[in-house]
């Protein structure tokens, strides 16, 4: 065939999202509409009242308030200027959260903050790596380094769950009533309500990443 001839291949792209390996649900679509209902539905609760008490306050129908609530219609700035009186709210506030960011946090290596514990827990050095800025849950991810001075500590106790991934060393780390020995490449997750922490540091450094996840109080 001559090059005249020959065509060209055509890309073929996939326009479908792509997911990760995660079964965390994807994404919602937030439209205006959903924020808005979502934004009545939170105030007209921390006010304490019914759908029927706020229609009543607003002069709309109950069933008009509800579709507002479930992002079912787009109300008229009229109504919820009548909505956002009758929650002693500005009216702004009922748009809020369609206009809240994704937010990222990013840390370039070594720039983590550094906290180094004394008393007990001498030579136990952590680097937070990032934080989160909104939601209902926290994570903290820290780098942890244990020098050639660390004592042993298993009286760590927090709210949530936690996620330790060995890079370096080895250590032999309890959790309640059992220990498990850590190399590098092992990874353990727990509930860390449950007193936990090193019990024998077998061989030193060693660093190991730490995800504590918990609720935002």
């Amino acid at each position: 065939m001559s090059e005249k001839n020959r065509k060209t291949p055509v890309a073929v792209v996939d326009t479908e999202p792509l997911a990760t390996g995660s079964s965390a649900p994807g994404a919602a679509e937030h439209t205006l509409e959903q924020a808005i209902g979502h934004q009545v539905r939170h105030h007209r609760k921390l006010a304490g009242l019914t759908v029927a008490e706020l229609a009543i306050a607003a002069q709309i129908s109950p069933g008009m308030l509800s579709k507002i609530e479930n992002g079912q219609i787009s109300p008229s700035l009229g109504t919820l200027q009548m909505l956002a009186s009758a929650l002693n709210v500005p009216l702004t506030v009922l748009f809020a959260s369609f206009e809240q960011r994704r937010d990222c946090s990013y840390v370039k290596s070594g720039e983590g903050v550094v906290i180094r514990r004394r008393g007990t827990k001498v030579g136990h050095q952590y680097q937070l790596l990032g934080h989160s800025l909104d939601g209902d849950v926290v994570v903290e991810p820290y780098l942890i380094t244990l020098s050639d001075d660390a004592v042993a500590y298993t009286g760590f106790q927090h709210e949530g769950v936690e996620f330790i991934y060995m890079l370096t060393g080895e250590v032999e780390y309890a959790h309640a009533d059992r220990s498990y020995h850590l190399s590098p490449g092992d990874a353990i997750l727990f509930d860390s309500a449950a007193p936990h922490g090193p019990l024998r540091l077998v061989k030193t450094p060693m660093t190991y990443l730490s995800i504590i996840i918990y609720q935002r109080q």
